[in-house]
């Protein structure tokens, strides 16, 4: 039961924000989803018709991480995401609630370094 909630209400959340935006699957860039369970990931990303490759995961390295789950798929993930990046961030709580947020990406790695040089 609570398999079927989970996936049914994170991958609906996830979705809405995609309607509610006019996006299609081929906008999205990433979806950073909730660490709790690699079939509920995969539930969500297919619900969005999403391909696999576009699904962070580090579930195998640090298990359901609750609220630390952006900084660590950040770690792994950080050279690959590109300024203007869409990413959708899905998530289910333990207490049954869920949640998604739509961001563009505005971290260009390439400049950081400069900017960090030019204000020494």
């Amino acid at each position: 039961m609570f398999f079927k909630f989970a996936v049914s209400n994170m991958a609906d959340v996830a979705v809405e924000i995609m309607e509610r935006n006019n996006l299609k699957s081929d906008d999205i860039a990433w979806l950073v989803p909730h660490q709790a369970n690699l079939r509920i990931i995969d539930a969500t990303g297919r619900r969005m018709g999403l391909a696999a490759e576009k699904v962070m995961i580090n579930i195998e390295n640090y298990g359901n991480t609750t609220n630390a789950l952006f900084h660590y798929v950040y770690g792994k993930y950080e050279k690959k995401l590109k300024k203007g990046d869409i990413l959708i961030l899905a998530a289910f709580g333990g207490g049954f609630t869920w949640g998604a947020i739509y961001l563009k990406w505005a971290y260009d790695p390439e400049i950081i370094p400069l900017l960090y040089i030019f204000l020494q």
